[in-house]
């Protein structure tokens, strides 16, 4: 396709020009080797004839010359002779020195052969002399750039990276102390390149330090290799830092983009979003991504073709998909050829990359633990060097750790997207049918790794047009806490069926959590323990206007009065469901018309850096203000306190608005123990049904209220009362003084009684028995038509 791919790290390239001598922070370009450097000699110096032959020594230890013609010196001579090692640059053409001593000559080109640049600074900082490895790197000639000062490239322009070459030789000609001074030279000659100087104070006779030598080694490689391993280590700490995809994805494009990248993309397969096993879904010869991150140096990233979060496709043949199939890292050259390619199959992207001038990529698939999930590419448009073997390899360890945190985060999507489809499941859709109170809710699962929790609310409609309102919480998360929720709102509404008084319901859930937690302990099953799950349960009569509420370790409600006034009920707290022996004790209350009780979980009220009185002042500040709507009410309450857009725990809050039932609605009579009365109460009962306009009910009530007042009179006794209730079903309830159960039974052919209850139950849609402090009430509903 025109486009150069490599995949295997290799060596260094040939030809490459010698380093600078010195270097530093990056600087630029052409600046690279006058970070501070001169020569004593230009460059172009012919090269000084060969030395004589080094003389032999003799077993006295004088010296003999080759050919036997010369007189032979002395030590003293020699040394008196010999240059001194350290005046590198005097040359007095004296004859070969004694044993151990260099020929100032020989010692010169000892220098400007040394593969190492070297460079000498005087006293006044000045460059006097640069061997020719140091010349080498110089843009000009040495003799132009003499007289320069320490990281001048010329007068009075410092060399980007040796900023402070010029302060470490002054400190060195102040201590006559050695050090090094560490550079990072810009591309220009030899490209990006790393380089150490030592330098050194140069001493005369005397101990004067008369300048300084400056030596630099090339220290590219340790330099790539240390900046690989920083930007790594900075990645296992910046990438993964959630379990969101998205964010995952975009921690990876910021990292690449501040170190080595003009321009990353990052696409993912389609489905992984979902937390499926990402297997590459294809349309005809193209496989489907769908962008997850992007960013780049510009402003707006306008190298982008494919908007945020849109599926788009990249060809099987291309170089994205080969490396997607074979699921290593490429690097490609994008030059005409290759843009005449791109041209053909994705004229948009194409017209991007010639428009910003892209000219070189590096691609890498996004793969861990066998799967592969999608791919990365990097850019370069701005920098000018094309990406090379190490930049290929980091691009390559970078995505394949960000590969692992984008796996985790798509396995943690896939269990939460499971345990909030459960726990949605259980929870109610839509509160039933009922006048008793207007209600609101609201849930926010937890964003945190730790998962869904077990937080639930209910509306429960009960007998005799009251209501119940619950709200509970398991201790935990995940699909094991949902579970359990459903199995304690399930236990909830099976025990509400029987009319139990608050406190009684909590104490059979108390036993019934018991229960479980031994039946689990007993198969090794811990973690899914309920012990510490709390619960509120109330029961509110919307034609006496009282609650009665009960609470198992859970938040007290907050009750706000029509005239504004908000305050915390005082609702003795018993402890959380499961610990066993403890008693629960109900609480009740009147509720004036139009009080708005607000139930809620802990979730809503604690926060880290948030003291709990705090917040419970907040919501009933909250509460207590004007709104049109209890749903405007939820919205207000859940933006005031959960102010962290992640919550670590799960949010439950349940709002509901009392009502009343005017006398319209219902009637009430209070008979005597006599079974004369029972033709009496018919008739009274009929009376109030087609005042109502119910007059097709009337034959089937007048037969349910003669069973259940004639049990009442004859199982039961006084007091006798019977009531009748218009709301959502007719129910006609008959209440006396015996706590005895009554029991449907089929009764047999020649049998005079037992047929009573059965008849009930076959004429009405449900009823059912209460209890009371001072007897039962059995009650019976009849379907009304919905208005």
């Amino acid at each position: 396709m025109g486009i150069r791919t490599s995949s295997r790290p290799g060596g260094a390239e040939d030809g490459a020009p010698r380093p600078p001598t010195v270097t530093g922070t990056p600087p630029e370009p052409a600046a690279s080797a006058a970070s501070g450097l001169s020569a004593s000699a230009p460059a172009h110096e012919p090269a000084a004839p060969p030395p004589d032959p080094a003389p032999t020594l003799r077993h006295d230890g004088t010296a003999r010359p080759h050919d036997g013609t010369a007189p032979p010196r002395d030590r003293t001579a020699l040394r008196e002779d010999a240059v001194p090692g350290h005046d590198l640059g005097a040359h007095d053409g004296s004859a070969p020195g004694a044993v151990g001593r260099v020929p100032a000559e020989l010692a010169r080109w000892i220098l400007e052969q040394l593969p190492v640049p070297v460079a000498f600074f005087d006293r006044g900082m000045r460059l006097v002399s640069a061997n020719t490895a140091a010349a080498a790197g110089l843009a000009g000639g040495v003799d132009q750039l003499r007289g320069l000062l320490p990281g001048e490239v010329a007068p009075g322009v410092i060399l980007e990276g040796g900023e402070g070459l010029a302060a470490a030789a002054a400190e060195v000609l102040r201590t006559g102390e050695p050090r090094a001074y560490d550079m990072y030279l810009r591309p220009g000659i030899g490209g990006e390149r790393a380089w150490s100087a030592v330098l050194s104070p140069v001493k005369d006779r005397t101990g004067t330090v008369q300048g300084v030598s400056v030596v630099t080694l090339d220290t590219s490689e340790q330099y790539w290799a240390r900046r690989r391993m920083a930007v790594l280590n900075e990645a296992s700490m910046r990438i993964g830092s959630t379990l969101d995809l998205r964010r995952t994805a975009e921690e990876l494009v910021e990292l690449a983009t501040e170190n080595f990248a003009d321009f990353v993309t990052v696409d993912l397969l389609a489905g992984v979003m979902e937390g499926d096993e990402a297997k590459p879904a294809t349309h005809g010869d193209t496989i489907v991504f769908r962008r997850m991150a992007q960013g780049s140096v510009l402003d707006g990233c306008p190298e982008s073709v494919v908007p945020l979060g849109e599926r788009h496709t990249y060809a099987r043949a291309s170089v994205l998909g080969r490396v997607l199939v074979e699921g290593e890292a490429a690097r490609c050259v994008i030059d005409e050829e290759a843009l005449l390619d791109w041209s053909a199959v994705d004229p948009a992207r194409a017209r991007s990359m010639r428009t910003h001038g892209i000219h070189s990529m590096v691609v890498a698939p996004l793969k861990a633990r066998g799967t592969t999930l999608g791919i990365a590419i990097f850019c370069r448009h701005r920098t000018a060097e094309t990406f090379d073997d190490s930049d290929l390899l980091l691009a390559g360890e970078l995505v394949a750790r960000a590969a692992v945190c984008v796996d985790n985060a798509r396995r943690y999507t896939r269990e939460r997207a499971t345990a909030l489809a459960l726990q949605r499941s259980l929870l109610p859709r839509r509160t039933a049918r009922q006048h008793a109170v207007e209600v609101a809710s609201r849930y926010l699962p937890s964003a945190t790794g730790a998962g869904i929790g077990g937080d639930w609310f209910d509306v429960v409609p009960l007998s005799g047009a009251r209501v119940a309102l619950v709200v509970g919480d398991v201790v935990g998360h995940g699909v094991q806490a949902s579970a359990t929720m459903g199995r304690l709102r399930t236990a909830v509404r099976t025990l509400a069926d029987v009319d139990l008084a608050p406190d009684e319901l909590l104490t059979q859930l108390d036993d019934l959590v018991l229960k479980l937690d031994r039946e689990e302990a007993q198969d090794g099953v811990s973690s899914s323990s309920v012990v510490g799950a709390t619960c509120l349960y109330a029961v509110y009569d919307p034609v006496s206007g009282r609650c009665a509420l009960a609470t198992a370790g859970h938040p007290v409600p907050v009750l706000v009065r029509p005239d504004g006034s908000a305050v915390l009920l005082d609702v003795p707290t018993g402890p959380p469901l499961g610990v066993g022996g403890l008693p629960f004790e109900a609480a009740e209350f009147e509720l004036p018309e139009g009080s708005l009780l607000a139930l809620y979980t802990d979730g809503l009220i604690e926060s880290p850096g948030r003291d709990i009185d705090t917040a419970l002042d907040v919501l009933r500040d909250t509460l207590a203000q004007p709104v049109s709507s209890l749903e405007d009410t939820c919205d207000t309450v859940v933006r005031a306190l959960v102010t962290d857009r992640r919550p670590s725990d799960d949010v439950a809050l349940l709002l509901a608005r009392t009502c009343r039932l005017d006398a319209g609605h219902y009637a009430c009579w209070d008979l005597p123990a006599d079974p004369a009365v029972v033709a009496e109460a018919r008739r009274r009962a009929a009376a109030q049904l087609e005042e109502w306009g119910l007059g097709e009910a009337v034959f089937t009530t007048e037969l349910v209220v003669s069973e259940l007042v004639t049990n009442a009179i004859r199982y039961g006794g006084g007091p006798i009362q019977l009531r009748l209730i218009r709301d959502t079903a007719l129910v006609c309830e008959v209440s006396d003084g015996s706590s005895t159960a009554p029991h449907l039974r089929r009764a047999r052919a020649f049998d005079e009684g037992g047929r009573g209850l059965l008849l009930v139950a076959s004429l009405t849609e449900c009823w059912g028995t209460r209890y009371s402090p001072t007897g039962k009430t059995i009650w019976a509903e009849q379907t009304l038509p919905e208005a």
